[in-house]
């Protein structure tokens, strides 16, 4: 079965499950319709083919995409202009919602969008059972793992990031809980390379110089407290002036 063929066989069989007709994605790619459709999907369970084909699907788009690791060059902390879903890392950073399920706005250029996308239904469904069982929204500041599936990565650890409400409501120190517990998260896992977003500073509208500064401090800090723990902390930034301004805060360390 070509690339084609998988990506049909899954419209498809999401068209089916969703009641939904063909036509209203006229026009698109093949993939592009595919992560519409199980954006729009709630966790619920599939076919042991559905998954087979899937997984044999994300796994040639993760090839076609190209998968980037970095080797330690001496440097712990290091900053990269990209798609976190390419990065070969023990654990990549969700910036998730409260409801820590994905994002289910059809092809929303979002980072939490892009995980759950690449790394197949799974994930979506491993979430929901975590939520499932806490019961509760997921707290601000707080991290959760989980497997990474498909992704070039091992784990997905997922935080909630403040919304920017002009430090009013104590944004700072939950953007720091972001981080902290993350890596508290990671370590206590064994993992041993780690790359981030720039949390909140998306549509959350947290101050980018604000975040960065907070980001590489905190992230500073666990290491200085752990100096060992870690081979590798990375921060995937989306913009020129982002990746710029995490720049100036990592020089004024390093």
């Amino acid at each position: 079965m070509n690339q084609n063929e998988r990506l049909n066989y899954l419209i498809n069989y999401l068209l089916e499950d969703l009641h939904l007709d063909k036509d209203l994605f006229f026009g698109e790619d093949l993939f592009t319709t595919y992560r519409k459709l199980v954006n729009i999907r709630e966790a619920k369970p599939v076919s042991k083919k559905f998954l087979e084909i899937q997984d044999e699907m994300l796994q040639e788009e993760n090839r076609k995409k190209g998968i980037v690791s970095f080797e330690n060059d001496n440097n712990k902390i290091i900053l990269w202009k990209g798609d976190i879903t390419r990065l070969k890392v023990d654990a990549i950073v969700n910036a998730a919602n409260n409801q820590m399920e994905g994002c289910f706005v059809p092809g929303h250029h979002c980072i939490d969008n892009a995980i759950h996308t690449y790394a197949g239904i799974q994930l979506r469904e491993k979430c929901h059972q975590i939520m499932k069982q806490q019961g509760i929204l997921e707290p601000t500041g707080k991290a959760k793992i989980t497997l990474a599936y498909n992704l070039p990565s091992c784990y997905v650890i997922h935080t909630v990031g403040p919304i920017w409400n002009g430090g009013r409501d104590r944004e700072e120190e939950l953007l720091a809980n972001c981080y902290f517990n993350s890596m508290k998260l990671a370590m206590d896992n064994g993992i041993r390379s780690i790359a981030f977003p720039s949390i909140s500073t998306g549509i959350y509208s947290f101050p980018v110089e604000l975040a960065a500064k907070i980001a590489v401090h905190t992230v500073n800090r666990f290491l200085q407290d752990n100096p060992d723990c870690f081979d590798l902390v990375e921060w995937v930034l989306f913009d020129t002036h982002t990746e710029s301004v995490y720049e100036d805060e990592v020089d004024k360390i390093y």
